[in-house]
């Protein structure tokens, strides 16, 4: 019979492998405080959106997708669903090869397969053991994954942040950037040349990504796509579905449908 693992990220950091695997489960609304670690950290919800944010911006993190995080980096997450957490451990000298910074990415079948599977091996896995193959090799697949464009990143100009807050706050308002570079003290002009010299996106890209998050979140707790559009400011659903399939690639139903084990 096998012993129960571990769900302290702590009793992670100095095991003697480079790549340590870690499940827990949390309830929708969890919240983790900001915290950092030795060791990089991939982590991956087979079920539930994770909302993790750091210094420099916020990622969203649903099914079929995952966050490299590197090591030494604080952030803190919030679960929007139960969440099944599965979380890659990853020593910082083989890190080294992987991204600076942090990057949610695509989780393909094998690679899906590989983050499982090796939540079933020994954290001390032998050498030469399967253990250690499924850990080679979901390092070498972590070298070439594709990255998706779910940051929303966080100015650092008090100004722009102000800005973020109200749109935040109020995601459904269409309120123009006059408007808010008014409330701002700023020309529009003057705040659309800092938000992308600061985001490195628009304004109107800003927010809609700042929705697409928010739409995520709520699509993930079963909430209707007619409603999750109008809370969201979009004129009819066929609008919002428009949107959620140029971001990525697919439409809600047909997104959430491939997420589901």
């Amino acid at each position: 019979m096998k012993s129960a693992r571990s769900t302290n990220a702590e009793d992670y950091q100095r095991v003697a492998r480079p790549v340590a695997a870690m499940p827990k489960d949390f309830p929708s609304g969890h919240h983790i405080a900001p915290h950092s670690h030795e060791r990089g950290q991939l982590i991956y919800a087979t079920t539930g959106v994770m909302r993790v944010t750091t210094e420099h911006g916020t990622w969203v993190v649903p099914p079929q997708r995952a966050l490299w995080i590197p090591p030494g980096i604080a952030h803190e997450i919030r679960m929007s669903g139960a969440v099944a957490m599965r979380t890659l451990y990853i020593a910082a000298d083989t890190a080294a090869a992987l991204p600076a910074g942090c990057q949610v990415i695509e989780v393909s079948d094998l690679l899906r397969a590989l983050i499982l599977a090796a939540m079933e091996e020994p954290v001390d896995y032998a050498a030469g053991s399967r253990g250690e193959a499924v850990a080679q090799l979901l390092l070498h697949e972590l070298r070439g994954v594709a990255v998706v464009p779910l940051h929303l990143p966080l100015p650092q100009d008090a100004r722009l942040q102000a800005v973020c807050r109200l749109v935040l706050e109020r995601l459904s308002d269409n309120t123009d950037i006059e408007t808010l570079a008014r409330t701002a003290g700023m020309s529009s002009r003057s705040l659309a040349r800092l938000f992308q010299r600061e985001t490195g996106l628009g304004f109107q890209a800003w927010r809609q990504q700042a929705r697409l998050a928010e739409a995520l979140a709520q699509l993930s707790s079963g909430k209707a796509v007619a409603l999750v559009a109008r809370d969201l400011g979009y004129a009819s659903p066929a609008a919002f579905t428009a949107m959620f399939r140029r971001s990525l690639g697919t439409t809600p139903g047909q997104y959430f449908s491939k997420a589901r084990p």
